[in-house]
C-alpha cells in the first residue's frame, strides 16, 4: 500500500447491483482451470520431452505428476 488515505469521495452512497447475475464468474468443479505457472526451463524441457514420448499433452502430464505427488504427501502426513 502506498501509504496515503484514501479518497472515498469519488465512491457512489450506494450501488446497485439490480441488473448483476450471481454466479456469473463461478467456475464448477468438474471444470478444467488453466493457470499460467512459472516453471524452470530444465523441468519444462524434460516434462516437454517426456509427453512428447507418450503422446500426450504437457498439461495432461503435469497434472498427473502433481496429482501423484498430492498423493504422496497426503500419504506421509
Amino acid at each position: 500500500m502506498s501509504g496515503c488515505p484514501v479518497d472515498d469521495d469519488n465512491m457512489p452512497a450506494e450501488i446497485n447491483f439490480s441488473k448483476g447475475v450471481r454466479g456469473r464468474h463461478h467456475i464448477p468443479a468438474s471444470a478444467k482451470v488453466f493457470l499460467p505457472a512459472a516453471i524452470e526451463r530444465s523441468v519444462w524441457e524434460y516434462f516437454s520431452g517426456k509427453a512428447q514420448q507418450k503422446g500426450v499433452e504437457l498439461s495432461e502430464l503435469l497434472t498427473d505428476v502433481l496429482k501423484r505427488d498430492i498423493e504422496i504427501s497426503k500419504a506421509l502426513e
